[in-house]
Parts: C-alpha cells; structure tokens; sequence
C-alpha cells in the first residue's frame, strides 16, 4: 500500500497548527478549529488521520452519559485510518509513512494480561473511557491556539487531523495489500468489535442460531460474522424497520420489531428456535434487552454476549438462580482480539472477502460535516459515515 506524500519529515519534532473538531461541553455543536498538537514522547505516535468515523460510544460520551468520564474541551473519535507522521524514542515497530489504525484497547506486549492467551486487556492500554492525558506523563498533546490543553478521548482521539496515540494502541497495517485505506478505518472498532464477539467470544458454528439485540454497525457485524462460520438462523431485533433491508444482506435471516411483539420478544425467538437460540448478543446497551437477550437462548447451553455500552446506574437484570438452567453470560471488548498482534490478520481475511465491509460504509463527508455526520448516526440512517480529511 502507497503511503500518501505529506510533510516529508518537515514537521518532525515540532507542534504541528491543524483543524480538529472541538466539543466544549455535553451535547454542545462540535466546533472546528485551529489547535496545536504537541510532538510525540517516548513510545508514543503521532498520525496523520486520513478517515475517522463515529461510533455510538463517541455519541455517549459526547453527550456526557456518563457523569464520571466527562472531561471538557476534548477531542472525540476513535475509529480511524491515517500515515505515520512521526514517532517517539523507543518506538521500532512502527515508522515514518506505514498506514496504521489507532486502537482504542491497546496491546502492550509486556503485561501479565497481554501474555494471556485467554484475554485481550491490557494492564496499562486497556480501554479507559476515564482517561483524558497521556499515559507516559500525565499531560495532554492538544492545546488550543491560545496554550489551554485540550483532553484526549479512548486512547486515540481521532476527530483531528493529526493525533497522538500511544504505540501500543497503534496497529500497522502497511503490508495489507488487499484493503484500501478508507476500507482499513472499519477495522479500528465496529467492524472486529462484532465479527470478533461472534468468532472469539461466541465461536458460533456452522448451523448454530443467533440473535442479535441492536442492528447498528456493531449488531450488523456480529451478524456478518455469524453469517461467515455457517449459522443456520440470524435473527435480528430491533425498533427500526428500515434495517432490516441491511440486515438481510448482512446475514441475517429473520426480523423482529419488539414494539408490534404481542408477546415477550425471548418467548417469540423461543418459539421461532425450538426452545431458543444458541447464541444471543446484546448490542443495544439497554438492561431490559439484555434480559430478553439472556433469556432468549436455550436452557442448557445458551450463551450471551454483552457488547453494548450500559451507561445506567441499574445492574444486571437476572436473578443469581437464572443461571442455574444452563445458560451463560460473558461480556466482549474489542471481539476478544489482541490489536496488535491478531488485527492484521484479521484485516487480512477482510481482505479476501471472508467479510464483506463495502456494506458497512452508508455515508461519506467532509470533516467539517462532523455534526452532520452525528445527527445521522442519532437518528439511525447510517452505520458507519467517513469522514474525510
């Protein structure tokens, strides 16, 4: 893959002046402006974001959903593609020009969590949607014109045109050859977010049924990922009836629009699956759905994937003695890929069309759309909207 021409080591050490999107407090218009981004420290990276799209986990905490991660003015994003512009001392792996996606839950390489093949969290790069600084030294890389810092979002921050991320929430995808770089931007967190749940948290196999709670970019990619190892029956939940033309190409072979149910949607799933399905994943964020969600799959052997983002104070809707009938409940981050050692594989596979991404891409805009690109989002008429640079 050809690197796009910029800079050429010009700007190398030095604070870069470029546009980002600034949100000053919850819910408040972004607003695009002149900011400063400070040079890389040591292990860290700094990107020349080439696309950047919105995820629902930007809209949450952009909205200030959760009282406890609020943190004004900051930079939101963190599902992007771009070119190394420069990196800090000690970064070997990654270089001037490879084409990279930031990550969101890194991968250290070093941690007790990293060296567990059972897990993908990391001690000091997990996902932390409570961060605002760098990791290395507490200090943020943004700042206003005027020298007032500016706070980082999920470890990447990428509603700017350049970032700094730390190395190891840095993947390098310079080598997929089969993927052009818009394409690459899926990878950062939907896309290996949901066909991850259903392949490494799940392991749904050939013939399996599933449900999916929430037909979003995340929803649509667990069923594409269900839809790739074989599964006999996909059922999609959700209020919108308009997805359900996406669906279908995504997989999915069975609708249902919990506000025209005459009955509970678990017990209408119970009867479409013979008892219930074998594997359920709830996209949603919402407690009740997740109760349906649990209480869809079959006595015995049914698993649960929790992948939406609970934002409410209300814990687990199940009694402990629910469990006792043989189903189970595990929560997913990330798909259970290790980035940067198991995403470019996956990017990959993509690659050979093992998933089908061109699907996931509904909108394009220019960056300065940012809040154009939000409200479609909200409203439910795109999956994943491209912002260009």
């Amino acid at each position: 893959m050809t690197s796009p021409e910029f800079a050429n080591g010009e700007t190398r050490g030095k604070i870069i002046t470029c546009k980002a999107a600034v949100a000053y407090g919850p819910g408040e218009p972004f607003v695009i402006e002149q900011i400063h981004v400070h040079p890389p420290q040591n292990m860290e990276v700094r990107i020349k974001i080439l696309y950047s799209s919105i995820c629902h986990t930007d809209v949450s905490g952009w909205k200030g959903e959760n009282e406890a991660q609020r943190a004004f003015p900051r930079i939101f994003g963190h599902e992007a593609s771009g070119v190394v512009e420069s990196v800090g001392k000690g970064v070997s792996e990654i270089k001037e020009g490879d084409i990279v996606v930031p990550i969101f839950n890194g991968e250290c390489g070093e941690c007790c969590y990293c060296k567990c093949e059972k897990s993908n969290m990391c001690e000091r790069f997990g996902v932390n949607p409570m961060r605002k600084v760098m990791e290395s030294d507490g200090r943020s890389r943004f700042s206003t014109i005027h020298g007032k810092p500016i706070f980082h979002f999920m470890n990447t921050s990428t509603f700017t045109e350049y970032t700094v991320v730390d190395s190891a929430c840095v993947v390098n995808l310079h080598h997929v050859q089969t993927l052009n770089i818009k394409k690459l931007t899926l990878l950062s967190c939907g896309v290996p977010t949901g066909v991850g749940a259903a392949w490494n948290i799940a392991n749904v196999h050939s013939g399996s049924s599933v449900a999916v709670f929430g037909l979003g970019a995340v929803g649509l990619a667990v069923a594409e990922g269900a839809r790739a190892s074989g599964a006999s029956k996909i059922i999609g939940v959700d209020i919108n009836p308009d997805k359900f033309i996406k669906a279908q190409a995504l997989g999915v072979t069975d609708f249902i629009n919990p506000r025209e149910a005459e009955k509970p949607v678990y017990e209408r799933i119970r009867e479409m699956t013979n008892g219930g399905v074998d594997f359920s994943f709830e996209c949603a964020g919402l407690s009740d759905v997740l109760r349906d969600a649990f209480l869809s799959t079959h006595e015995g052997w049914g698993l649960t994937v929790v992948l939406g983002i609970h934002t409410s104070p209300r814990l687990l809707p199940i009694h402990p003695m629910e469990l006792f009938d043989g189903r189970r409940i595990v929560g997913s981050v990330f798909g259970g890929f290790k980035g940067r050692s198991q995403l470019p594989h996956f990017a990959t596979k993509c690659g050979r069309g093992v998933v089908k991404l061109d699907d996931f891409i509904t909108h394009e805009l220019p960056f300065e759309e940012v809040n154009k690109a939000f409200d479609l989002l909200i409203s439910g008429k795109s999956l994943r909207c491209l912002l260009h640079f």
